[in-house]
């Protein structure tokens, strides 16, 4: 797992928890680029998306991890850049699903909706848990091409 990079943001809502994160990546020698601002000012959550999504979809890291007050708005516009399957996590079971059966590559976390020690257990889930392939392949081909002929 110590191979995988990845990129960390956060909005103004997100700034402790991202901070919280961080130290986790350190712990497990992840590395990691991160985004976001260091200060409470109000700051626009979809570049913020789009940034990490990019570098996600480019390869120039692995995934992402977006974080803001709900998580919600960080997934939709993380959904936005082809190629990017980013699921808005909230417990553990969803943390092994998504990436076990839907190969996430982006995972949006609410600081307002969860702590950071869920948080963190959320993230190492996320981070150990390979994507299962098999059945759910097709499904994943079937977003693919959808993203190749609309987006």
């Amino acid at each position: 797992m110590s191979a995988l990079t990845v990129a960390i943001a956060s909005d103004h809502g997100g700034i402790e928890l991202r901070k919280s994160i961080v130290h986790l990546l350190e712990s497990l020698g992840i590395t990691y680029q991160e985004f976001g601002p260091e200060t409470p000012e109000s700051v626009d959550y979809p570049e913020l998306a789009f940034t990490v999504s990019e570098k996600v979809k480019s390869g120039e890291v692995d995934r992402g991890i977006l974080i803001c007050g709900t998580g919600v708005g960080m997934s939709i516009a993380a959904n936005k850049v082809p190629g990017i399957r980013c699921a808005l996590v909230g417990d553990t079971f969803t943390a092994h699903a998504t990436r076990e059966h839907n190969d996430s590559n982006v995972i949006a976390l609410g600081a307002r909706v969860i702590g950071p020690g869920l948080a963190s257990d959320i993230v190492k889930i996320w981070l150990h848990t390979e994507y299962e392939g098999g059945r759910h392949a097709n499904r994943i081909d079937q977003i693919k091409a959808f993203e190749r002929e609309h987006l």
